[in-house]
Order: structure tokens, then sequence, then C-alpha cells
């Protein structure tokens, strides 16, 4: 009887083991706790969670778009977000973006929500415009983040530089708006959906004022990824007019080890439950399964290819 036992015991053991070997780890890549990726990210690894059999699903905060895209091309994550322009530097191994080779391994799973530049001052400071930044102290998100490679390339089509503010912090959302709280910066650059929690929080703690960010300044970059957009009235406590601005579209991405029937599943899940990611942040009302892979900077994973395949987006 004890032998018996032991065999049992045994082949459960064995069972657990090929079960855990089969099992498909999905480790979803986001941001800062405080902005729209990790909320997004966490309702996309629960619908991993339910849907895609013997996954085990995790979500990491990261400092976003760039160290995203190095992970993802070291492996160590299956999906994650990233901007439409640091997706293109990486893909094309831009040195100055913090790509000193091509990211060869990465593929595209699909388009989702847009995110805003959305610059924001103290109403006391006095600054209304662009113009009035110079001689002021500004956050302009996490070093070599997606929002500084922003911030770098909206200063300079303004004809700004950092040597024009008094003090440039290298910060992300949260920390940036506590010193703002705090009369230790005057504003901050930050990209981002619109009605980001951590701008909604300073709004609602002290009068501000987004800057507003000309059409003709948005041509003068000369890059397909940034386009005109706008933040509408009301999206921040005391923003009572719309706010021109820029715009540009966050990818999800994947790499070439993932396997194709995961790739499709990533794609099927996020588009196929759009109410879910509605619930856990507003910004994914700008996600349409139509515009998926509309203007893609590198190639789809071949699983998420089929997906759209099926769907009649791809031909």
């Amino acid at each position: 009887m004890k032998m018996f036992k032991h065999c049992l015991l045994g082949a459960s053991l064995a069972l657990s083991a090929t079960t855990a070997q089969a099992a498909e780890f999905i480790n979803v890549l986001t941001g800062g706790t405080s902005g729209v990726y990790y909320p997004l990210g966490v309702a996309i690894s629960q619908l991993y969670d339910e849907h895609i059999p013997d996954s085990r699903v995790q979500v990491q905060a990261t400092r976003a778009s760039v160290e995203n895209l190095t992970l993802l091309q070291k492996g160590r994550g299956e999906i994650g977000f990233a901007l439409a322009d640091s997706v293109a530097d990486a893909w094309n191994g831009e040195k100055e973006a913090g790509f000193p080779a091509p990211l060869d391994k990465l593929r595209a799973v699909g388009a989702t929500y847009s995110n805003y530049i959305q610059i924001v001052a103290r109403a006391d400071s006095g600054i209304t415009s662009l113009e009035d930044l110079k001689g002021k102290r500004i956050s302009v998100g996490a070093p070599r983040s997606g929002t500084e490679l922003n911030a770098r390339t909206i200063f300079k089509a303004a004809g700004l530089s950092y040597d024009d503010f008094s003090r440039t912090e290298y910060l992300p959302f949260g920390e940036s708006v506590e010193l703002m709280k705090n009369r230790q910066l005057d504003a901050t650059l930050q990209s981002a959906g619109l009605g980001m929690a951590a701008f909604r929080d300073l709004a609602s703690h002290a009068p501000v004022v987004f800057i507003s960010i000309p059409a003709e300044l948005v041509a003068k970059i000369g890059n397909d990824a940034y386009r005109p957009g706008l933040i509408p009235a009301g999206t921040y406590t005391g923003q009572d007019e719309d706010v021109s601005t820029v715009a540009i579209s966050n990818l999800l991405i994947t790499h070439q080890n993932v396997s194709d029937d995961t790739a499709y599943q990533m794609a099927k899940q996020v588009y196929e439950n759009l109410p879910a990611l509605r619930n856990a942040h507003n910004a994914a009302n700008g996600i349409d399964p139509a515009s998926a892979v509309d203007g893609l900077p590198l190639p789809l994973h071949p699983g998420a290819e089929r997906y759209y395949r099926e769907q009649g987006l791809v031909k």
C-alpha cells in the first residue's frame, strides 16, 4: 500500500512538472503606476490569464517605451506598450534615441490608443505658452524614456533646448506632480493618454494651465508619428477650453520568439474585449480595431497577422 501511495505521489509530481513546463509565461510590460500603460496592462493581463489556456501572466511596471522595447529584444517580456516614434527608432537603431543597434527581434501586435503630449504648468508660474517656459523649472520625463524623447522633439521644433530652462528634471508623472504640488517645479511635459491619474490629481490640488502646441509646430517636426491632437475641454478640473497638442499612437509590441498561437491570442483578446479595457481606463475609448494595423513601423508578428487576416484587416 505504501508503495502504491509513493507511485501516486510520483505520478502527481511528474504531472505537475509537465504542466509547469507546458505553461505559457506572459510578462506584460507597462509603465509607471500613475500613468495609463499600467492600468491597461493590468486589464490585459487579466484577459490573458482568463482566456489563454495554460498561461502564467504577470504585469511589470517599467519606465515605459524605451525600457519596454529593450526588454522585449532581450526576451525579458512577451508584450509591452511603446510609442510609435520610439518603436521606429528602436527598429532603425537610432543612437540618439538610445538604440545603438536595431532591435531586430521586435514584432508588432497592433496599434491601440493615442498618447497626447501634455504640458501642464502651475497657474501661478505665469506660463501660458511654450515661449514662457524659458527660465522656468521643468520636468521632461524619465531619462531616455519615450516621453523624454518626445520632449526633445517638441522643444527643438519650438526653438527651445534644455539650456533655456533654469532647471531640468528627468522624472516620470508621479514624481513630477509631487514637485509641482510642493512648488519645486513650474511645469512638466508628459506623454500619456487623456485623463491620466497624476494630472487629475494635480489639477484638483492647485490651479493649472495646459500649454498649447499649435498644428503648425507639429507640421514643422516632419515625423509621420506626430500628428495634431486635442485635449478636449473638461478633461481635467479647471480646463475649460480645448487645448491643441500632439498625438502619437501607442503600439503593443512583442518579439519573434513568442509562439504564433500566443501572439494570435494576445491580439484577439485585446481587440475583442475592449469594454474590459475601457473599464480600466477611459484612454481605451480611443482603441479602434479597424486601425490596429495602420502605420506600423515594423512587421506584424505572424500570429497577430493571422488574427487580422481572419478579421479582413490584412489582405
